[in-house]
């Protein structure tokens, strides 16, 4: 699972109906809906805030606002109703972190778009986070180390 702190506009078609789907199943797992994914390290930062459900569907509205600017049509009514009006904060760390990995993945599915985005040095965050200083975030450092072991 993963729920980028970048702004979704970066992705490229496979990355954003990856993330609509993961942000669907994250907000199944916020809902207490699934066994599964509860204590994905992903999740955390939603988990933490006093309106958790407000966070995710504020978290997928963004997203599905990305789709809907690129003709996609995602099914919007699998949004439950719920709203935080607010931002939830992430560090800059974190947002070059993602930066660096969706780089990676974008240089082996979509090298056009690399291309596309190669100047941008500081990349937009999803409307979500509001970026403060700081390191990458502890989870996503387990996360990583897990995955190169395998």
């Amino acid at each position: 699972m993963r729920l980028w702190t970048l702004h979704p506009k970066y992705l490229d078609p496979q990355g954003l109906v990856a993330l609509w789907r993961e942000a669907l199943l994250a907000q199944k797992v916020l809902q207490g809906e699934t066994s599964g994914y509860r204590h994905h390290p992903q999740l955390r930062r939603f988990q933490t805030h006093s309106n958790p459900l407000g966070c995710i569907t504020d978290y997928l509205r963004a997203v599905s606002e990305e789709a809907d600017r690129r003709g996609y049509h995602f099914d919007k009514t699998k949004i439950i109703c719920a709203c935080m009006h607010g931002q939830l904060e992430e560090t800059s760390g974190q947002l070059m972190y993602e930066w660096e990995h969706l780089g990676r993945k974008l240089a082996q599915r979509s090298p056009a778009l690399l291309t596309h985005w190669q100047n941008v040095r500081i990349p937009e965050p999803h409307p979500l986070f509001r970026i403060v200083s700081g390191e990458v975030r502890e989870w996503e450092l387990k996360i990583s180390a897990r995955s190169t072991k395998q």
